[in-house]
């Protein structure tokens, strides 16, 4: 064989081979990755005017880190076990990065304001909570203000009504009938609109707009209060920045030299709710030495594991996977923020 066909197979080989190895690194598939994120102190993302946070230990968030998928992180997912792969319909409901980066972003303020309320509730500071009205989430495509209501925009009124909670306006809205016709005032970029549509049948069979949503609330404080969560998104943070805060207006010292990790939305009247991907959560807590994990706990039935995640409740799934991969972290149960400050304050 001559020189120049041993050249240009040896070439060719090598492009090929380049062109494999960006194929794996590059090309973008219907996937996400989820996997175990960072478990942060949270000293560095709270500050309570004059309440400096002084004592040893952490609280820590913990958070799942997810990516769009690659063949190459894609082949990594599919064979380590504190890896999963998710739909990128499922993961992202269909929407946008833009889009979904901006429903997880307000998901986290929405957990940061009721997390100031429950804590200086807790420790009988002075606070004021103003109720916006309804964060849209996501609009259906079937509703009749799909063409003028979008992601992002805040309801606050319908037919000229004000309601102080989103149940407020569903009661309201589910009187008037399927097919009649309401008007939506609603906020678009800093500006009041207004539109006019009938509303439709949903999958509860009762009347509505149409859309995904959550209550938009603005909570004020005497003593100033600002967390800055970064670029972390979504509302698992609730139970552990209402930790942190209480701890630092209180000045108690509810860690005592721990790493305590932990996650769980946080309610208006202090529950805590689940969440997903508390495994890997546990992962990221045991990476950073964490010895203590807070989980939702939610009481266990059959058509309640027959929706969870691996059919197991967040406690469940928390539990298990300490017991095999983290056996030196206690893992404990939690429904409300009362019964977390009483846990710490009673095993210390």
């Amino acid at each position: 064989m001559s020189k120049w066909r041993v050249f240009w197979r040896r070439y060719w080989g090598g492009v090929l081979t380049v062109v494999l190895v960006l194929a794996l690194f590059l090309i973008p598939l219907p996937y996400y990755i989820e996997g175990p994120g960072s478990a942060n102190n949270l000293k560095s993302f709270v500050t309570v005017k004059g309440h400096p946070d002084r004592h040893s230990g952490k609280f820590m968030l913990t958070s799942v880190l997810t990516a769009p998928a690659r063949p190459i992180t894609w082949l990594y997912a599919e064979l380590n076990p504190h890896y999963s792969v998710v739909r990128a319909a499922e993961m992202t409901d269909n929407q946008d990065d833009a889009t979904y980066n901006k429903v997880q972003t307000f998901y986290m303020q929405s957990a940061i304001n009721e997390a100031i309320a429950t804590a200086y509730r807790a420790a009988n500071a002075t606070y004021h909570k103003t109720y916006r009205g309804i964060y849209v989430l996501a609009v259906q495509s079937q509703s009749k203000f799909h063409s003028a209501i979008k992601v992002g925009d805040t309801i606050t009124k319908i037919n000229g009504r004000h309601f102080s909670n989103a149940a407020g306006y569903q009661t309201y809205i589910a009187k008037q009938g399927i097919g009649q016709k309401v008007t939506v005032t609603y906020r678009h970029n800093h500006t009041t609109k207004k539109v006019t549509a009938p509303l439709i049948k949903l999958s509860t069979h009762r009347a509505g707009i149409g859309i995904t949503l959550t209550d938009n609330v603005k909570v004020t404080t005497k003593i100033p209060v600002k967390v800055d969560p970064g670029e972390i998104g979504g509302p698992s943070a609730g139970l552990m920045f209402s930790l942190q805060i209480y701890q630092q207006l209180t000045t108690q010292n509810l860690r005592h030299g721990r790493k305590i990790a932990g996650t769980g939305t946080i309610a208006a009247d202090g529950s805590v709710g689940e969440i997903g991907g508390i495994d890997k959560k546990i992962i990221a807590a045991k990476k950073a030495g964490a010895t203590l994990f807070f989980a939702p706990y939610v009481k266990p039935t059959k058509a309640l594991l027959a929706l969870e995640e691996q059919h197991q409740t967040n406690y469940q799934l928390a539990k298990a996977t300490a017991k095999k991969y983290a056996p030196a972290m206690r893992v404990v149960p939690v429904t409300t923020f009362k019964q977390a400050v009483h846990y710490l304050e009673t095993h210390k």
